[in-house]
C-alpha cells in the first residue's frame, strides 16, 4: 500500500499530465473533471487517501485513452 506522500506525489504527477490532455481529445472534458477533482483535493489540508485512489485510477484511464488518439506518424 502506497503511503500517502506517495499517493500525493502520483496524483500531482497524473494532475500535470492531464493537464496536458489537447482541448481537441474527445476525452478533454472528462480530463478536465479529473483534474478539478484532483486539485480541490491537493489544496485541501486534509483529505482522505481514498479520495485520491479513486481519482488515480480513472485518471490514468483518461491518459490512456487519450494517447491513443495520438497519430503513430510524426
Amino acid at each position: 500500500m502506497k503511503s500517502s506522500s506517495d499517493l500525493k506525489l502520483v496524483a500531482k504527477f497524473l494532475l500535470d499530465r492531464l493537464e496536458r490532455i489537447s482541448a481537441d481529445s474527445s476525452w478533454a472534458h472528462q480530463a478536465s473533471g479529473i483534474r478539478s477533482a484532483l486539485s480541490k483535493k491537493l489544496s485541501g489540508a486534509d483529505y482522505e487517501e481514498e479520495d485520491l485512489k479513486t481519482l488515480i485510477e480513472p485518471g490514468f484511464q483518461i491518459l490512456e485513452n487519450a494517447a491513443g488518439e495520438i497519430p503513430g506518424d510524426f
